[in-house]
């Protein structure tokens, strides 16, 4: 038996949903939503975010709530968010909700990860400092990038930030697949 609810409030990409059995934090909850003009229905999936009381939970809808209203029917999946994980996901482009956009066939992974777990423990990681080569001669010479770190690019407009960060994609990419 599925658990099911019904759409109270939408403002905006956010939404408020009431059920008999309250959905867990993170859990995805899904809708259909009936296009007047196309009469076509699209999938719906929003991610809870809040416990309001009174069986009711805030949601934040993965994409636009065009065609929402009150009373709408949604059903708790039970589980969160999931992303395909492996070697068949290399080189792909995803969504937020795991599914290819890159216009190639359906990913055919055996693993999904749920977006939000745990970090991996320390013995997992890699403790020793590594250089992120960018095969950018300037930045890997003058100011290297740390792998697993962060990086900031300041300038002013027009000298050439995106450039370099598109190129340092584009290096990236054809030096692994």
């Amino acid at each position: 038996m599925s658990n099911t609810g019904t759409v109270v409030q939408v403002i905006g990409s956010t939404l408020d949903a009431e059920f008999e059995i309250l959905p867990a934090i993170y859990n995805a909850i899904e809708m259909d939503i009936a296009d007047p003009a196309t009469g076509k229905t699209t999938r719906l999936v929003a991610e809870v975010q809040q416990h309001l009381g009174r069986n009711r939970v805030r949601a934040v809808s993965m994409s636009s709530t065009d065609g929402l209203v009150r009373g709408q029917v949604v059903t708790d999946t039970g589980a969160a968010i999931a992303m395909p994980v492996g070697e068949e996901t290399l080189g792909r482009i995803f969504n937020v909700l795991g599914e290819p956009i890159d216009l190639k066939e359906d990913v055919d992974a055996s693993i999904h990860y749920p977006i939000h777990r745990p970090a991996p423990s320390f013995e997992d990681q890699e403790v020793t400092p590594q250089i992120f080569e960018t095969g950018l001669k300037v930045v890997d010479l003058i100011a290297p990038f740390k792998k697993g770190g962060k990086i900031g690019v300041f300038g002013g407009a027009g000298v050439g930030k995106t450039v370099i960060i598109q190129e340092l994609i584009r290096n990236t990419a054809a030096e692994h697949g």
